[in-house]
């Protein structure tokens, strides 16, 4: 499905409710799902929905139970992303410029909790503007954390600038440990050059909500809300970078920095990509 407005264009799939990809005035702002692409993970963005990011080994204790979620994709030791991102949405909603897609889910291994997710993917004459929303529809109160994951494509890309509290450093699986300075890699908040001789894939926390990212056409600002933490995923000499608003750290719910979500209530999240 595509969409449209001014210099801006996107197409979008019900699978994973993902946007295959997102131009400006024709050139890649994130990178272009490859043709016939089946693996959720060469999306040029998805949602993270119920949780964001990685559950170590898929171990959670609520509320006094212990749960235990498989992985659900292949190579990866922990469930990763949460279940929106490899299951097909309905589109409840579209015109020429938006969609809005509804995932409803009843509670099974994967996630024991039932939930009814929705996404409304919007373009207007400024870029993107993206809203997720989840309703809790079980009986007991769930642990959430929410995200988008957008791949920015490098082709004209540069840098990155942003400001944030701290970086949770991570262990050799990528879970988080503890905090230091947010200029442990480098001062983001003066922009970075996009290769870094290191792989960056770390949660930055207490994000002001703003980034920019240096173009050749343009610089493009990627903006939060209701998520204070920004994961970065930088990995050297990929054609690619991920800046991800979420509301919450990996292993949110293993370190209490999960959301409760009551029966009946509501949680949402927000993004917007622009021109600067």
């Amino acid at each position: 499905m595509k969409l449209a407005c001014g210099p801006w264009e996107m197409v979008v799939a019900p699978e994973g409710a993902a946007i295959l990809s997102l131009r400006r005035n024709g050139r890649d702002i994130l990178r272009l799902t490859p043709q016939g692409a089946s693996d959720p993970f060469d999306h040029a963005c998805f949602p993270l929905v119920p949780y964001a990011n990685r559950i170590a080994f898929g171990t959670l204790e609520w509320e006094g139970r212990l749960h235990h979620l498989p992985r659900n994709h292949p190579g990866q030791t922990h469930p990763l992303h949460g279940t929106g991102w490899r299951e097909r949405w309905d589109i409840v909603e579209s015109d020429a410029k938006s969609v809005t897609m509804q995932r409803e889910r009843p509670a099974d291994r994967h996630w024991p909790w039932s939930f009814t997710a929705v996404q409304r993917l919007e373009l207007d004459a400024e870029g993107l503007n993206a809203w997720l929303e989840i309703r809790n529809d079980d009986r007991g109160a769930m642990p959430v954390s929410l995200g988008f994951h957008p791949y920015f494509s490098r082709d004209g890309a540069t840098a990155l600038q942003f400001e944030a509290g701290h970086v949770w450093l991570a262990d050799d699986q990528m879970l988080p440990t503890k905090t230091a300075p947010a200029d442990h890699f480098g001062d983001w908040s003066a922009a970075l050059p996009l290769e870094q001789p290191q792989l960056i894939d770390h949660c930055y926390a207490d994000w002001n909500g703003s980034a920019i990212v240096t173009r050749d056409d343009g610089d493009i600002r990627l903006a939060g809300s209701g998520t204070p933490a920004l994961h970065i995923f930088l990995p050297p000499g990929e054609a690619f970078f991920c800046a991800e608003p979420v509301t919450a750290m990996p292993d949110a719910v293993n370190h209490d920095e999960a959301a409760v979500l009551a029966p009946g209530k509501t949680m949402q999240a927000g993004m917007r990509i622009t021109s600067a």
